[in-house]
């Protein structure tokens, strides 16, 4: 028996019987259409199933006519108008031998009245406001409790006549179900508020009734096990307590056990900053109150498959959810099972797909550009006819430049890759070397593994030409060289001038610079830096706790509303900026440097007021960066096809680098 073998195990989840022990939990797409799964949701839904995944939860479905908002493009269960497509997406699952569940919600608090049409107010369990939305609910009576109960009936009822295979009860990350939970939120002192039990009232009644009106189908129950508030909120002892009150029910045939709440939205759904499997724990405690009265299902940043098969060998969980895994590489399982490990494309964490969620966009991936277009790009690669295949030279070893030549090659064409350095990765070379953010280097392992795979002819140390390129006698370039930080002080925050006063000076330089001496000597910049911010982006906040973790005192400027908003975005603000704060990194937001002068910098207030002068050693400015095309010029239509993709074309995030790279590789 193999060290993945308990992982192939079938297992009965209720009347559901999966093949194998790896899934998906829930995770929003935001691809629906008028509120119902589209023919986008089925081509992702499918290319996970055919990669081998036993089970996929869905994306959370309304439970209730009040319940579409939080997202704008939240899917509805409760009207029948769904059905047609759940049908045609269980087809599409089940020839894979996949299953799936719906995940039921209502959004209580997390959402807004006015979202959508028509308008309404909030219902919660008690008058406590989403920290994120902000808007005073109505405390539901059992007028709302009745309805909210028949919408889950109805949504169950739905899910069951489209031949999918069960649904869950979303009461985890402070929704509905789980603000009746929470004695942060509930703060009821009727037959739904106090003890646990009564707390968990709401749950059990939506249970009895589906088990009442739609019989024998699987059905389970989402739940944080711990909400990271302290004594105000869920706690684990909690959670156990939670945990036998609802699975002496026997209604449950799951407990899918995630952790955190909106307040902490961070922890469930971790970025890189925590460590691999962090809330296996919470399971093995579950598993241990559950018994064999439910099965158990576990997340928490799961990326590798052998992680999965220990905690089933151990007995801590029943199902392993794999879910940005099979974002990143939706055949997770069929390579391990055909003992292709090693070719397994690995979630960085870098939160690009969050970051996109909470912008209210679809969701895509900075590692997998096919994530989101499987309608265009799913199914396996084609190669192209032998009498087709081209000599292609690529030139830059980044992001862009390494999955143009990753994707040609695999498709069958002559492909060489020219770097300039001795390294491959581009600008992701800066940030793997920062605190916590050595998973970068997965992303570029992946992108070297695809060029392996793609049989590409790798030449590091050399700097391209047009006199190298003619050598090659090659059918197709692409320029993928990069970009360069803009050393001018140029902002869209002073449109009066073309520069910054001062920055000529040699303690003055651009974030790379910076990274790169400080990666060598933590001391290089002195003990005094400003850093000039205008990305929004983790690089020279990074950068800040690196100083200061050897004993720099650090500002960061921005003329942005927040500084590091990007970083808020992906979630890493709950890990990066208490760490900030805690070696005093000084974060000034709605300002900008007026001018520099030998060891002093004079800053001000973006709306006017308050200008004042700090004493510096260095100053970094992150703020443009310039595309370095200058060979694409040189030899543009001297070959038959020349590409110009990434930041040489014009400097933009990862995410849209590897896109250019991927589109690219499949057009030649």
């Amino acid at each position: 028996m193999s060290d993945l073998d308990t992982l192939w195990q079938p297992l009965d989840i209720g009347t559901t019987r999966v093949k194998n022990r790896v899934m998906t939990s829930a995770h929003s797409l935001a691809y629906g259409e008028n509120h119902i799964l589209s023919d986008r949701h089925i081509a992702y839904y499918r290319e996970r199933a055919r990669g081998g995944v036993a089970l996929l939860i869905s994306e959370q479905h309304a439970a209730h006519e009040l319940s579409r908002g939080s997202f704008y493009n939240c899917l509805t269960a409760w009207e029948e108008r769904c059905i047609p497509q759940m049908e045609k997406l269980a087809e599409a699952v089940h020839e894979h031998g996949c299953r799936y569940f719906v995940e039921l919600f209502h959004t209580g608090v997390q959402d807004k009245g006015a979202m959508f049409s028509p308008w309404h107010e909030l219902w919660g369990a008690s008058r406590v406001p989403s920290i994120i939305h902000n808007e005073i609910p109505h405390v539901m009576g059992q007028r709302e409790i009745r309805s909210i109960i028949d919408g889950y009936v109805q949504s169950a009822r739905n899910v069951k006549a489209s031949g999918l295979d069960g649904v869950e009860i979303h009461a985890a990350h402070s929704y509905g179900v789980a603000q009746f939970l929470s004695p942060f939120y509930n703060r009821r002192t009727d037959a739904y508020g106090g003890s646990v039990r009564k707390r968990c009232r709401l749950a059990i009644e939506v249970a009895d009734a589906v088990r009442d009106k739609v019989g024998d189908f699987t059905m389970g129950i989402r739940l944080s096990f711990d909400e990271f508030d302290g004594d105000a909120g869920i706690t684990g002892e909690m959670s156990e307590e939670i945990l036998d009150v609802l699975a002496e029910t026997g209604h449950f045939d799951f407990f899918d056990i995630s952790g955190g709440n909106y307040r902490n939205l961070h922890m469930a759904i971790a970025t890189m900053a925590v460590e691999d499997g962090f809330m296996i724990p919470f399971a093995e405690r579950a598993k241990a109150v559950v018994g064999d009265r439910a099965k158990v299902f576990i997340v928490g940043r799961i990326r590798h498959i052998e992680m999965a098969a220990q905690v089933v060998a151990n007995g801590w969980a029943d199902m392993v959810c794999m879910t940005r895994a099979h974002i990143t590489d939706p055949e997770v399982v069929n390579k391990a099972r055909e003992g292709r490990t090693h070719e397994t494309h690995v979630c960085v964490g870098a939160n690009e797909c969050i970051l996109r969620n909470f912008q209210q966009r679809d969701i895509h991936c900075m590692v997998n550009p096919v994530t989101g277009r499987e309608q265009e790009w799913g199914g396996p690669l084609e190669t192209v006819p032998a009498g087709s295949r081209r000599k292609v030279v690529v030139v830059g070893g980044g992001p862009a430049g390494m999955k143009a030549a990753g994707v040609a090659g695999r498709r069958g064409h002559h492909t060489v890759l020219l770097e300039r350095s001795d390294e491959l990765g581009g600008h992701v070379n800066l940030i793997k070397h920062l605190p916590t953010r050595t998973a970068w280097q997965d992303a570029i392992d992946n992108l070297r593994t695809e060029m392996t795979t793609g049989r590409v002819d790798v030449r590091t140390g050399v700097t391209a030409t047009r006199e190298i390129l003619d050598a090659e006698k090659p059918d197709v370039v692409v320029c993928a060289s990069g970009s360069t930080w803009d050393r001018t002080g140029f902002s869209v925050a002073r449109p009066d001038r073309d520069t910054m006063p001062g920055v000529d000076q040699d303690a003055v330089m651009d974030v790379a610079t910076a990274i790169t001496r400080s990666v060598d000597d933590p001391t290089a910049l002195g003990s005094r830096v400003l850093i000039v911010d205008d990305t929004g982006e983790y690089l020279p906040l990074g950068l800040a706790e690196l100083l200061a973790m050897n004993g720099a005192q650090v500002e960061v400027v921005s003329p942005r509303a927040t500084v590091g908003e990007q970083v808020a975005g992906a979630l890493e603000h709950g890990f990066l900026f208490p760490r900030l704060d805690t070696l005093g990194i000084t974060r000034t937001a709605n300002a900008f440097v007026e001018r520099i002068d030998g060891d002093e910098v004079e800053i001000y207030s973006v709306w006017g007021g308050w200008r004042r002068v700090e004493p510096v050693d260095s100053v970094v400015l992150s703020l443009l960066r310039t595309p370095d095309d200058s060979l694409y010029k040189e030899i543009e239509g001297v070959y038959d096809t020349a590409y110009l993709i990434g930041d040489a074309l014009a400097p933009r995030r990862t995410i849209i680098a590897l896109y250019e790279g991927e589109r690219t590789g499949r057009e030649i």
